[in-house]
């Protein structure tokens, strides 16, 4: 797989990392499987995993510990987590709580999870907010770099990275998040300019670009980003991203223009749920 830099931290990735939000009960992944995926994922050089202790309860991170240690393999992977308390102290529980499910003493990346508003982001960087907890963390050694993470706004991430040198972003980067609200427009550009990693996320829509899963991958990995992560629950789709990036070749004009025409009327907020007022509104999401 093609390896990219990871912003300024010396490390790099294959473009193809792995969202451990899926490995769980809640989209029938039985333990027993999701050991055998995360393994398997590892011999192919995915070597990058997303998880987070609001994914079933914590169960993601559970089974991802679980597997690391099976074969003792913590040391062959970069774990990024998060917190979505916004508060110092609830912060620092969420994060000794997943250093207890994920069975290690530090995690590779901590970040602010799903900010998306600037009153949230507000909250984070108050007196007694979860950038505190942030910061204490790393100064410990428990974390090693700091991210935040958005799906909806690309000004609050844009407003981040102004307040803060985050080592990274999350967000998303779907071809039908190009219509609206689009972090490859807004954010991608400013993050690189300041060596920011950037990963993206929602390649598939939740599952509404399934029709069109290379050309919504492709698209994608295309994009100036350190790595990308897709959520897998299954050998199979493990398989099937494979194939694709083994053998990447981006997007030509005529290919992407006849895709987005393809595509176009999912740009709604019924499809696009995380850019909508709330998850099932069906209304835009305002920004400011």
């Amino acid at each position: 797989m093609e390896q990219r830099s990871f912003g300024q931290t010396g490390r790099s990735f294959p473009i193809l990392s792995f969202g451990a939000q899926r490995i769980v009960d809640e989209h029938q992944c039985t333990e027993e499987e999701a050991l055998k995926i995360v393994n398997r994922a590892i011999d192919e050089g995915i070597t990058y995993f997303d998880t987070a202790p609001s994914y079933s309860n914590g169960q993601s991170e559970e089974r991802l510990g679980k597997a690391l240690a099976l074969q003792s393999r913590r040391k062959d992977v970069w774990i990024a987590t998060k917190t979505h308390d916004r508060t110092r102290d609830g912060s620092l529980r969420l994060l000794e709580a997943s250093l207890k499910r994920l069975q290690t003493d530090h995690v590779d990346e901590w970040r602010l999870h799903n900010i998306m508003t600037l009153e949230q982001l507000n909250q984070c960087f108050a007196k007694g907010g979860a950038m505190e907890a942030l910061l204490e963390a790393r100064e410990q050694g428990l974390v090693k770099k700091l991210s935040i993470s958005g799906h909806t706004n690309p000004n609050v991430q844009l407003e981040a990275i102004d307040r803060f040198p985050f080592d990274s972003a999350l967000v998303a980067l779907s071809a039908a998040d190009h219509f609206i609200y689009s972090f490859a427009h807004e954010f991608l550009p400013k993050a690189n300019a300041k060596g920011i990693a950037v990963i993206g996320m929602k390649v598939f829509a939740l599952g509404k670009l399934a029709p069109w899963y290379e050309q919504a991958l492709r698209y994608t990995l295309a994009l100036p980003v350190s790595t990308t992560i897709v959520g897998m629950e299954s050998m199979e789709q493990l398989e099937k991203n494979l194939a694709v990036v083994k053998n990447f070749k981006p997007l030509t004009d005529i290919e992407q223009l006849e895709f987005f025409k393809q595509i176009i009327h999912l740009a709604n907020p019924d499809v696009l749920r995380w850019k909508a007022t709330e998850w099932m509104s069906g209304q835009w999401y305002q920004r400011t």
